[in-house]
């Protein structure tokens, strides 16, 4: 007999896949589908009781509403059942997969799998490439004293040189249900247009486009999120995923010249050429790339002799747990992860602290990820992926063997890289599919002198800087999330101005240097009398993982110049160049102002379209002026009838523009940020 528990309306829903919604929601006739909004918000309050694997909701006082999820998620329409006299074609059973969270392609990850570590910047995973099983030969693509990288993956076979009409009509139809979504905006891309984008999606899926087809599911989960006004919402994602999910459409359909709107001046096309082709490796060009993989393969490893690095929480709307990363002998990063759902967003926090003590699924491993992050694994039989997730197959052998020191070989040469060279590389990362990405190519490894809390930080918020080589960094928490370590530690390191120390963190892309401060340690030299230093218990191996351990007084061992409540001064000798900013901004609000108001509402705003623009050119950015007179002309350029009403078009020139200017913003905000760690002034650099 299953236990029958009654759980609180808003996460207590299952999953459901995304075809199911597409399915159902298209079964409903027209005047249901006007009314499947203010259904889903209405059903969304109602409780909510699980039985085993079956989901119930009282719709009302004779109508109930039944979810057969096993495993926790819908996947059939057949497991939507309604005991209304309209069923199956009722609004009751679109409204139930409305309000769901969709689930991942095939299915709903499990302990193995691996979400975006709790980072709030940069998008999420929404592909997953594949790899050529092999044995695991020297490392490429690594710089000196960098973490190196795996050789890339061999091209799928099934991928041909050109389309067929069946799947060239599929990527049309997955272009044109994301252009109407983003014309209608976040208000107007309610659950009829949703489900158009998923079942686009998953007509692109069937003809083997996995890569464009995850990146529209992610882009309703996350217009789903901006539409509930979730906590977790940030519309730069949102902003990326329909870049990223109109740019591959765009590229799969057609070159891009004709592409672009003929309004387009031919200096925003070639703009546009050179921001799409900036960063090699992204894809363009390649078919296979622009598919992507249905599943993540992994390739042979053989014997690796592995040290623990550091240990991350993960933290996501549905998952929670941990991440520990590790280097081997010959410098290519790996992760282990022990991730999980959640329930309820209050234990995630908890869930994800209690796992970094929770063993290593690694073979007959016998430690903790803690233990793991501070010792070292000899493991036969390895397998990794692409972006360097360990397998854990049954023919994977491990044992527990010695960690060494942040300030020993092999760990030690990811410090000899210099900054401006690291940020160029996870800049470039970044530009790749997530799951493509070189394990690490997103972190920096630097050497830090703290300079204290600065009142002034981002938002009005106090913020640590740190000197690093005459650059003035703003350290930051990797995830403000109450529940985590990161905030209280960061204030404590705040107290003691003067304190060296090696760090890990993750780039957060902005003019000034930034990072989300990950990991710290003790520098190779010791302190000089005087100066504050780290003073750790042996069993923390001189390091510390700053989202699952606290900091207390006792750790620090302050200097007598130390001070606890005065804020730090920036040397201007260490503040980098001091000139306006390149008002850059101004093209990313318009670019934001689409996504959430859509055409119409970004038509209304001609007179801030028109002073961005005279900023934009006095900064020397001629061509982004440029692009926001174009997309502000293509919003506002619609056709009429007789009676001036508003005809509805393919809004094929407006999504054009609209992509030209955000490839170009994204662009320029990479190398804003990378002139920034160079210590260059950023207009020049943005002109």
């Amino acid at each position: 007999m299953t236990e029958q528990q009654s759980v609180p309306s808003g996460g207590a829903w299952p999953a459901v896949r995304p075809e199911v919604v597409a399915e159902v929601v298209a079964g409903l006739s027209a005047r249901l589908q006007k009314r499947l909004d203010g259904a889903a918000a209405k059903l969304a309050e109602r409780p909510v009781r699980r039985d085993g694997d079956e989901w119930r909701i009282e719709v009302d006082e004779e109508t109930s509403l039944v979810l057969h999820a096993p495993g926790g998620v819908v996947r059939g329409q057949a497991d939507v059942r309604c005991g209304c006299l309209l069923a199956p074609a009722c609004v009751h059973r679109a409204a139930a997969v409305t309000v769901c969270r969709i689930a991942d392609a095939d299915t709903e990850p499990g302990p193995d799998t691996e979400p975006e570590p709790a980072s709030e910047s940069g998008p999420e995973p929404a592909s997953e490439p594949g790899s050529e099983s092999g044995t695991e030969p020297d490392p490429v693509g690594g710089t000196p004293g960098g973490p190196r990288t795996a050789p890339d993956a061999a091209p799928d076979d099934a991928s041909g040189g050109s389309l067929t009409a069946a799947e060239q009509a599929a990527v049309h139809h997955l272009h044109r249900a994301a252009a109407v979504v983003l014309a209608a905006g976040v208000g107007g891309a309610g659950a009829v247009l949703q489900a158009e984008l998923l079942r686009a999606a998953h007509r692109a899926r069937l003809n083997g486009f996995h890569r464009p087809a995850a990146a529209a599911v992610a882009v309703v989960s996350r217009l789903r999120a901006a539409r509930s006004g979730e906590p977790d919402h940030r519309l730069a994602l949102l902003v990326a995923g329909l870049r990223e999910l109109l740019d591959l459409t765009t590229t799969l359909t057609t070159t891009l010249t004709t592409a672009l709107s003929p309004t387009l001046p031919p200096t925003v096309a070639t703009a546009l050429t050179r921001a799409r082709t900036a960063a090699p490796g992204t894809g363009h060009g390649d078919l296979a790339a622009l598919r992507g993989t249905a599943r993540q393969v992994y390739r042979e490893a053989g014997g690796l002799r592995l040290y623990g690095l550091f240990a991350e929480p993960v933290l996501t709307a549905t998952h929670a747990g941990v991440l520990t990363w590790a280097v081997d002998a010959t410098g290519v990063l790996s992760t282990v992860a022990e991730v999980m759902p959640h329930a309820d967003p209050t234990t995630a926090a908890p869930q994800a602290v209690g796992a970094g003590n929770r063993a290593v699924r690694l073979g007959d491993a016998l430690l903790s990820h803690r233990e793991f992050s501070r010792a070292g694994l000899a493991v036969q039989g390895a397998t990794r992926s692409a972006n360097g997730r360990l397998g854990a197959g049954s023919s994977v052998r491990a044992v527990r063997a010695g960690g060494v020191a942040w300030t020993a070989d092999p760990v030690a040469g990811l410090w000899t890289e210099p900054p401006a060279v690291q940020v160029e590389r996870a800049l470039a990362a970044a530009a790749l599919p997530y799951e493509g990405r070189p394990a690490g190519s997103d972190l920096l490894f630097l050497d830090v002198t703290l300079l204290g809390a600065s009142p002034y930080g981002s938002g009005g918020v106090p913020e640590l800087l740190a000197d690093c080589g005459g650059l003035v960094v703003a350290l930051r928490a990797a995830h403000d999330h109450p529940g985590l370590a990161f905030r209280g530690n960061l204030a404590l390191l705040a107290t003691a101005p003067g304190l060296r120390l090696r760090v890990i963190g993750r780039l957060e892309r902005a003019e000034h240097p930034e990072l989300r401060l990950l990991a710290v340690g003790t520098p190779p030299a010791g302190p000089e009398p005087g100066e504050p230093a780290l003073a750790l218990p042996a069993d923390r191996a001189a390091r510390v993982n700053l989202g699952l351990e606290r900091l207390q007084t006792a750790d620090l061992t302050l200097g007598a110049a130390s001070s606890t409540s005065a804020p730090v001064e920036v040397p201007s000798s260490a503040a980098g160049p001091v000139g306006p900013a390149a008002p850059g901004h101004l093209l990313a609000r318009r670019v934001e102002q689409a996504v959430t108001g859509g055409r119409q509402g970004l038509a209304l705003g001609a007179g801030a379209a028109d002073t961005g623009r005279s900023a934009l050119r006095t900064a020397g950015l001629a061509t982004g002026a440029a692009l926001l007179d174009a997309l502000r002309a293509a919003a506002a350029d619609q056709p009429r009838d007789v009676f001036g009403r508003v005809v509805a078009d393919d809004h094929a020139a407006f999504t054009s523009a609209w992509l030209a200017a955000a490839c170009y913003g994204e662009e320029l905000a990479s190398a804003l940020c990378a002139s920034g760690w160079q210590g260059q002034d950023p207009v020049k650099a943005g002109s």
